[in-house]
């Protein structure tokens, strides 16, 4: 039994995930690790993997803030990382 598997951009590359992955694990398959930047430009990423500490925010589909661990991977999604 094969799984099946989408395709979404991330920052404008063509990334295929499984059905199902959160869009938090595409990014960090992809080879990033930093997600957006502080008020103090560092970088920050997940951090409870649970959508409580907001470290994961990102843009998609043009909506700004939404967090990467709470959000399913859907067919052309467009993914923009802030870091």
């Amino acid at each position: 039994m094969s799984e099946e598997r989408i395709q979404l951009k991330i920052n404008g590359l063509p990334v295929e995930v499984a059905q199902g992955t959160s869009v938090a694990a595409a990014i960090l398959n992809s080879g990033r690790t930093s997600f957006r930047q502080s008020v103090d430009e560092e970088s920050r990423g997940p951090v409870c993997g649970m959508g409580i500490c907001f470290e994961c925010r990102v843009s998609v589909n043009g909506h700004p803030h939404i967090r990467a661990c709470m959000t399913t991977c859907e067919a052309g999604m467009e993914v923009i990382t802030f870091g």
